[in-house]
């Protein structure tokens, strides 16, 4: 049986390398990899929407980037598939911006880092 695969255009992961020598803050390497890689909060608000409208109250990032792991590490072949849990704190700010009746749904701290 052939594996299913969802349709997220620009499946393919592109990783940020900062040239040596030049420390960029984990703000501007999220901003460098979400503008790379845009269809990954579009899988998170799809995971988000669907994990609420099964009737859950609460949704842990670290649970969503797993299953965004897991379900793109055995659907892709030839690239490894990199999410920094680095961005995890950012991506939450982006759902919640986009989506503000999710707020309650995640939790949300102060950040430690720019």
């Amino acid at each position: 049986m052939a594996a299913v695969q969802d349709e997220i255009p620009g499946l393919v992961i592109h990783t940020v390398r900062q040239p040596d020598g030049q420390p960029a803050s984990i703000q501007a390497q999220f901003e460098t990899f979400h503008e790379l890689n845009p269809w990954v909060l579009r899988a998170l608000e799809a995971l988000t929407a669907d994990y609420l409208k099964r009737g859950a109250s609460r949704v842990g990032i670290g649970m969503l980037f797993e299953v965004l792991r897991w379900r793109y590490v055995t659907a892709t072949e030839g690239d490894e598939f990199r999410l920094n849990n680095n961005f995890r704190s950012r991506y939450v700010r982006l759902l919640i911006e986009r989506h503000p009746e999710w707020a309650g749904a995640f939790e949300v701290r102060a950040l430690r880092t720019d």
